[in-house]
């Protein structure tokens, strides 16, 4: 949740938080491109659109601190569908 009580976000790189996840790209672009498709929502299976500002910071802090690569603040893959979900 977020300051107001709304659903967010929250990185969880060790992937040791409890409940449901979704995966992502350490870049921006996937983050961006996630969100343009409302691919969390639909990942999480909940109907209500998510905050995203924590895992913007994360990716920011990281960048920050040089952990990020130019291949990941530009990650695109155009041999795979990034976020996609199988109906």
């Amino acid at each position: 949740m977020d300051e107001q009580g709304h659903p967010a976000l929250i990185p969880d790189p060790a992937g040791r938080l409890p409940g449901r996840g979704a995966w992502l790209h350490p870049g921006f672009d996937c983050l961006a491109l996630a969100m343009k498709r409302r691919a969390f929502p639909r990942a999480l299976r909940i109907s209500e659109p998510l905050g995203e500002q924590r895992v913007t910071a994360y990716l920011r802090e990281r960048d920050a601190e040089g952990n990020l690569t130019e291949q990941d603040r530009k990650r695109v893959h155009r041999d795979e569908q990034p976020m996609s979900t199988q109906k």
